[in-house]
């Protein structure tokens, strides 16, 4: 018979009276935006007061959201008789003292990195297990000096969470964040973090508590200049998106690529694969330089000289002349949309000077701005361009992609670049690899000018500090279009180097960190060693593949020494079989690991050439799942919460209570990065993995 906690009933009266003080917080904010919204007239200045005090207050409604989380997870008692209790938010009493504290105030941080080596004046750890409102458990952790420990906070509590079945969304870890982990997520703000970090670490949710613990602490001036969290697809900014607002913070921007720079052109649709060679040239740094070409191509002087009628009189600019137009321009202007105007200027003012009596050169831009002849040498001296635009040209001509690319690239590189044109922009459809191209091309041409040289086009956004999940994957192109978005510098740069398996993949973090800002303050690199997630079984399995996969790299230690061994499905049994009976077989394997499962998340990892076959056996079934597309801009919402049918290429980074991997061989053969590829998804299971295959085994897994 278990026994009760003797304070279980005190600790539940004090959960109420937290809840019911926040529900008043929350109905304070409700009655002043309400206030607010009273009357919109009044002046202008008025109107913006009651803007400015409208969006501080629905921020703070933002911030007192817990949805289903817990608010109370812990507390912790001081030698010298004081008493704290942590939480996801701070709750004060009407006398504005603390019932709960939040979880990234100063005084919390014992709780995180108190030992017993290390008690940092605490005598008492209190855990609370908790599900929503209702306290069900609580586990204490008494110090003392001559206390020895195993280097985790809260075991019982921490072993609780993972055992937890996951419903296809990552959880926050607030309340059993161990102290490597707290060591990252209060690092300070200034310079670069790298979080390197095998499967199962933790790394993105660490990663993530930080962005939240930041603006706390930096309140002013993060919550102004933004935090910017970069993911690898879609479907992974679905798995992580409940993380940050369940930590009180719903000010961050959760963002890939693609859709970055749609914030400044939205007429850019990607949508099209590139091909193994294609995306290792556009990744590549050498690009820098070819599209620097590219666009010194286009500023280009006349062929000929040009005549043009202007009354009675005939008005001539030399090739000479256009050239040292272009000349002038390149020098004295960094970026070619706004050298335009300069240009036009100097090509009237010298059909000017060519009439006898010199006449006002914006007389003769007026009248001669509409004439064929001068928009056609206009148009090839320095033409006005937009990123999409330009690339198309350049994707479109054989010879700008060999005038560009020749110095840098091979014939067979460039000539993977090209494509057909297209009729025009908003029907054609770009790649990923494509995405940093076109940013970097904004970068080198800058925003169209329109009347008053206002800019038509707007400017790119900075950010405060910039979260980036699976960095080792970004190209160096890609590194460069996050770069543009740092105000200061200020990054943290989580990944792992063994999990490197994009085209063009760093193979080091010197070689990230070539591609990002130079700062004054050097690269922290953080290390986690301990995985939390996989069980022993599964992680000596995958570690096998990483020994051949990456040699020399350190494999992660499994936290949980328990666990199911792998299941090892041979469906061939040495007979060839159709990929058809190959996934028949899986399903059948998945429906019953879903039933061992009791209920928790299965995800079904494949290569792309079964993905189809699987897809319509499930659905032949009667199977109820859910499918992850490889076109990640497609997804449209999170993994389905019992079985997703996932591809290899996009199950970097996702946690599941099972997972069933079909034909590992087939992985190794089909991605650029096979091995890599296969050991990413033999670590995706927190409890069970089933692995069916018709073809032998990759030697690295026997």
């Amino acid at each position: 018979m278990r026994v009760t906690h003797p304070e279980i009933a005190a600790e539940q009266a004090h959960i109420d009276r937290a809840h019911m003080l926040l529900d008043q917080a929350r109905e304070r904010a409700r009655q002043l935006r309400g206030m607010v919204e009273v009357g919109r007239g009044g002046t202008t200045q008025a109107r913006y007061e009651r803007d400015v005090i409208e969006g501080s207050v629905q921020n703070r409604l933002g911030q007192l959201q817990l949805g289903s989380a817990s608010l109370i997870f812990g507390r912790i008692d001081f030698e010298a008789d004081d008493r704290f209790y942590i939480g996801r938010l701070a709750v004060a009493d009407e006398n504005q003292e603390p019932v709960v504290v939040d979880w990234r105030a100063p005084v919390a941080e014992p709780f995180y990195r108190a030992t017993g080596r290390e008690p940092m004046g605490l005598i008492r750890r209190r855990h609370f297990i908790s599900r929503g409102k209702e306290l069900l458990d609580i586990e204490d952790e008494l110090f003392d000096l001559d206390q020895l420990d195993d280097g985790f906070q809260g075991h019982g509590a921490l072993l609780a969470a993972l055992d937890q079945n996951r419903d296809g969304q990552l959880r926050d870890i607030v309340s059993t964040i161990q102290g490597e982990q707290d060591e990252i997520i209060r690092d300070p703000l200034k310079g670069r973090v790298i979080v390197q970090g095998g499967p199962g670490t933790g790394k993105t949710v660490v990663a993530l508590h930080r962005a939240a613990y930041l603006l706390y602490t930096h309140r002013f001036p993060l919550e102004g200049q933004g935090v910017l969290v970069v993911g690898p697809n879609r479907l992974f900014l679905r798995y992580i998106e409940q993380v940050l607002p369940s930590l009180g913070e719903a000010g961050v921007y959760l963002t890939v690529l693609a859709d970055l720079f749609a914030d400044l052109f939205d007429d850019v649709r990607v949508v099209l694969p590139d091909t193994a060679e294609s995306a290792a040239v556009k990744g590549s740094d050498r690009m820098i330089d070819v599209l620097e070409k590219a666009v010194r191509d286009r500023e280009r002087p006349l062929r000929n000289e040009l005549v043009v009628g202007f009354g009675l009189v005939r008005l001539r600019i030399t090739v000479d002349a256009s050239r040292q137009i272009i000349r002038e321009a390149r020098r004295r202007y960094r970026r070619h949309n706004a050298a335009r105007r300069y240009v036009e200027q100097e090509f009237f003012s010298i059909l000017a000077k060519s009439h006898p009596s010199e006449p006002d050169p914006e007389n003769v831009q007026y009248k001669l701005r509409r004439d064929p002849r001068v928009m056609e040498a206009l148009e090839r001296m320095w033409p006005v361009l937009t990123p999409s635009q330009m690339l198309r040209d350049l994707y479109g001509s054989n010879a700008l992609l060999a005038s560009a690319g020749r110095e840098v690239l091979s014939e067979s590189e460039w000539r993977s670049l090209s494509r057909p044109r297209g009729s025009g922009s908003t029907d054609y459809r770009w790649s990923d690899g494509d995405v940093p191209l076109l940013d970097e091309a904004y970068a080198r041409l800058g925003p169209r000018l329109g009347r008053n040289r206002k800019a038509r086009d707007p400017e790119v956004r900075t950010f405060g500090h910039i979260v980036v999940d699976e960095t080792q994957d970004h190209t160096p192109m890609a590194l460069r279009m996050i770069a543009r978005r740092s105000l200061n510098g200020s990054m943290t740069l989580v990944g792992d180097i063994a999990q490197a398996t994009a085209p063009g993949a760093a193979a080091s973090w010197d070689e990230v960190l070539a591609h990002l800002p130079v700062s004054t303050h050097q690269p922290r690199v953080r290390e986690l060693t301990l995985s939390y997630r996989i069980p022993a079984p599964n992680l000596e399995l995958a570690n096998k593949v990483l020994a051949a996969a990456a040699p020399g790299l350190a494999t992660p230690k499994a936290v949980r020494s328990v666990g199911s061994l792998p299941r090892i499905v041979d469906v061939g049994n040495n007979t060839r079989v159709t990929a058809e009976e190959l996934a028949k077989r899986a399903v059948s394997v998945v429906e019953e690991e879903s039933l061992t499962l009791g209920g928790g998340s299965v995800a079904i990892i494949a290569p792309e050439s079964l993905i189809d076959f699987v897809h319509s056996e499930l659905e032949s079934s009667g199977v109820d799942f859910g499918r992850a597309t490889t076109a990640s801009r497609n997804v449209s919402g999170p993994l389905h919460p019992k079985i997703a049918l996932v591809p290899v290429q996009l199950v970097k980074g996702l946690e599941l209570d099972g997972t069933v991997l079909i034909e590992p061989r087939a992985i190794v053969e089909e991605e650029p990065q096979g091995l890599r590829a296969l050991f990413v998804a033999l670590t995706r299971s927190t409890k069970r993995l089933a692995v069916v295959h018709s073809l032998p085994l990759p030697s690295e897994m026997t």
